[in-house]
């Protein structure tokens, strides 16, 4: 039997942080820690976030990597187990959306009513 495709979700995913926020981590093995998110992948709803979910990986000897080895890097996590850090106090919080007078659509802080964008 052929191995199925993995399956991606549906291609309008809306995820609630953005590249250069700070999301705080809830859940894993980083649980605790800060980090600033390098990349977002909304089709897997995950997201890359400097120093959190470390992974070994094995790279062949190459042009830019001439030596080869085992290289540290971080891997995508699911944006469910992180939050936003609120501008205001620094601690995680919640997004909220809201519309402005002039029609423009802004993510506010659920804890502290700050817009973040």
């Amino acid at each position: 039997m052929p191995k199925q495709p993995k399956k991606l979700e549906s291609h309008n995913n809306k995820l609630h942080v953005k590249k250069d926020d700070t999301v705080f981590v809830i859940t894993g093995k980083d649980k605790g820690k800060k980090g600033r998110v390098i990349a977002c992948y909304p089709r897997q709803n995950r997201v890359l976030v400097e120093g959190i979910n470390m992974v070994k990986k094995h790279s062949k000897p190459s042009q830019m990597n001439p030596q080869g080895g085992i290289i540290n890097q971080e891997a995508p996590i699911h944006v469910s187990n992180v939050m936003l850090i609120d501008p205001k106090s620094g601690k995680p919080t919640r997004v909220g959306y809201k519309v402005l007078e002039n029609g423009s659509k802004v993510r506010i802080a659920k804890k502290s009513g700050e817009a973040i964008d």
